[in-house]
């Protein structure tokens, strides 16, 4: 059963950050954080109605297409935080989703927009199911911002030579309830393809992650890697048969 409260337009959910959710340096994994985002915008959904057991009565589901996660100050092994979503009704095709996770006493830790997607989960095309959307609109000038702008495009830039970083084969481990790689499992297989010295002595600011094609077991993914010269700025790229699967940038 959900812990999670409504306040006005937002969901809120407690959380003690749990050991297996952090970094040896105690802090609480990027990827875990997509996580915990997850699930609170699933039972966030499901109480407006238009959750994973209300799209699958039409053969659709939600698809995360693009997101960006704004580290401020990461909480810790044992802080207790209270996460935030809302959702933003509709841009494009995408519909927006805002979180933000903050200490006991009320300061922001993490920030972070997505844009999801509704696909037929037969065909996996994208659609509009205007009966169950329709429950989607807002007034978006009474919805605050815990990202003003939307999560963009991300891809390599052209003039960076991308370097081959091994190859992930999709497993049991990786695949969620949607039969395919849940989108944390790319951010896991991006930072597991950078040196760890790095990751584990430098705190990650920012994230910033498509997600282009579905990835299901067996697929073998073809990473790569790319650093913009003299910038504390990466990209990591994962393919699947020629084909981009996700870009995930990060800046440290």
């Amino acid at each position: 059963m959900s812990n999670v409260e409504r306040e006005g337009y937002r969901f809120r959910q407690r959380i003690c950050v749990p050991c297996y959710d952090t970094d040896a340096c105690f802090y609480l994994k990027p990827a875990s954080f997509m996580d915990m985002a997850q699930e609170i915008a699933y039972w966030a959904a499901q109480e407006l109605g238009f959750g994973y057991d209300d799209l699958q009565r039409h053969k659709t589901a939600w698809v995360l297409s693009r997101m960006h996660i704004r580290f401020t100050a990461p909480p810790k092994w044992r802080d207790t935080v209270d996460l935030y979503t809302w959702h933003k009704g509709a841009e494009g095709l995408f519909y927006l989703r805002d979180f933000v996770l903050r200490s006991e006493d009320g300061g922001p830790l993490v920030t972070a927009t997505s844009s999801w997607l509704v696909i037929n989960v037969e065909t996996r095309r994208i659609v509009r199911d205007e009966e169950t959307l329709g429950l989607l609109s807002v007034d978006r000038e009474r919805v605050d911002d815990a990202i003003p702008e939307p999560a963009p495009k991300v891809s390599i830039p052209k003039e960076l030579e991308k370097v081959p970083a091994g190859v992930r084969k999709v497993s049991y481990s990786d695949v969620d309830i949607l039969g395919h790689a849940n989108n944390a499992r790319y951010l896991v297989w991006a930072m597991d393809s950078l040196d760890y010295g790095e990751m584990v002595s430098r705190r990650v600011r920012d994230v910033y992650i498509n997600f282009n094609k579905e990835t299901v077991p067996g697929d073998e993914v073809a990473l790569f890697t790319a650093r913009e010269t003299g910038q504390d700025v990466f990209y990591v790229e994962g393919e699947v048969d020629g084909r981009s699967a996700f870009t995930v940038k990060l800046v440290l």
